[in-house]
């Protein structure tokens, strides 16, 4: 989604910001509760620090602009592009990151 996003603002005569993301909003602890979750087995441990100073609350796009000019929205899911992420990484596992 991200990148179609991305694809479709530089091919746009925008000159303006425009959000692109998903407006389902999570937190960072259901994040990686959901990518434990996927990750069967998996001896990661979820491990909590400090907050910066400047760290968003919210991170909930404004989708509005991205609709408009570049008639565009997310349409995986949380869940399916989590899923699609994990199977990349697990039929590349050498690649340097």
């Amino acid at each position: 989604d991200l990148v179609e996003g991305i694809t479709r603002l530089m091919r746009c005569d925008a000159h303006d910001p425009v959000n692109l993301g998903n407006p389902d909003e999570r937190t960072i602890l259901e994040l990686a509760e959901s990518i434990l979750k996927c990750c069967n087995g998996t001896m990661s441990k979820i491990v909590f620090s400090p907050l910066p100073v400047d760290d968003p609350k919210q991170r909930r796009p404004d989708l509005t602009k991205a609709k408009r000019l570049l008639d565009w929205q997310p349409r995986v899911s949380f869940g399916e592009g989590l899923e699609r992420t994990l199977a990349w990484f697990r039929q590349y596992p050498n690649i340097k990151r």
